[in-house]
């Protein structure tokens, strides 16, 4: 049956991947975003909205079936006290101007998922992080998603579901992560980063889609969830995996002062590299959600465009 999608700064990576499935399921997909002449889906209905009061838009959540929350200041960027803000503000905001809009629909949304972010969980080399024993840490990242989450949660709409997803890095065609490695590896720097050692948890685009129509599709989850490849590696590996895909003439490895230097001159932060991210989907796996990408070959393969070997 066709439903009414609610995509609330459905722009970025993880927008375009949601916009792309349920306009092909043939859903009526609305995208809430502060710039309306963005590039997007053909079939998608591009709502203008401020991100953190109260609007026109709030009539699109009136009878709508999902609304998805993905709003949010990128993090790529330099942690200067202006982008702290922002990157913290933007999430918090733009979650409860869509708590405060769900809480006055006469006919609310039966589900509202809220992004959250792997980032949560401590620097781990020792063990798997999941959501019963994983263990969440501190520092600025895991101050806003802990701030991100408790914001959500505070709304409790008696009709509507909740579910907070904390999302792991996505590989996806349409941007973020992944071409970023790609390029690194073809300029010569797909050697390891620092020692190399630490974990990096990820999740292809079709997982992305197929994780976020198994939540609309089984209303028993509830509460948050991780989204993340079972298999996660660690980043020599990862790097090793990409070079053989990619096959560089040559390849470097990148010692950690040197990353600081670089994340300097990129205008972003270590932190995207080196922290420690071993986050497995326990919830998700023993609730039935079966991955379409498990392991990283699997995954490189399909997104160079390679017949993948299972």
């Amino acid at each position: 049956m066709k439903k009414k999608i609610i995509l609330a700064g459905g722009t970025g990576t993880m927008g375009l991947i949601l916009q792309k499935h349920f306009a092909k399921r043939g859903d009526q997909v609305v995208v809430l975003t502060r710039r309306p002449g963005i590039k997007h889906h053909p079939l998608a209905h591009m709502v203008h909205w401020d991100a953190q009061s109260l609007g026109a838009w709030a009539g699109e959540l009136e009878g709508a079936d999902v609304v998805i929350n993905l709003a949010g200041r990128s993090v790529d960027c330099r942690y200067t006290p202006a982008n702290k803000a922002q990157i913290l503000n933007s999430r918090v905001d733009a979650t409860r101007a869509l708590g405060t809009a769900i809480a006055k629909c006469a006919s609310p949304p039966k589900l509202w998922i809220n992004l959250s972010t792997a980032t949560i969980y401590r620097h781990a080399e020792d063990r798997d992080m999941d959501e019963e024993t994983g263990e969440l840490g501190n520092g600025f990242s895991i101050d806003v998603a802990k701030a991100w989450e408790d914001e959500f949660f505070r709304h409790e709409p008696e009709r509507t579901r909740q579910v907070a997803v904390r999302c792991a890095m996505v590989f996806s065609h349409h941007g973020g992560a992944f071409p970023r490695f790609a390029q690194l590896t073809r300029f010569g720097l797909g050697g390891y980063h620092a020692s190399g050692q630490q974990f990096v948890s990820w999740v292809h685009e079709a997982d992305v889609s197929g994780f976020f129509q198994w939540l609309i599709d089984t209303p028993n989850v509830f509460g948050t969830i991780n989204l993340a490849s079972p298999k996660p590696l660690r980043e020599t590996d990862l790097m090793r995996a990409l070079r053989d895909r990619i096959k560089p003439w040559i390849h470097f490895n990148v010692p950690e002062w040197m990353l600081t230097i670089g994340a300097f001159f990129l205008r972003t932060e270590t932190e995207l590299v080196l922290k420690s991210r071993r986050v497995v989907p326990t919830r998700a796996q023993q609730l039935g959600y079966i991955f379409l990408y498990p392991s990283i070959n699997h995954a490189l393969d399909e997104l160079f465009g390679q017949r993948a070997q299972l």
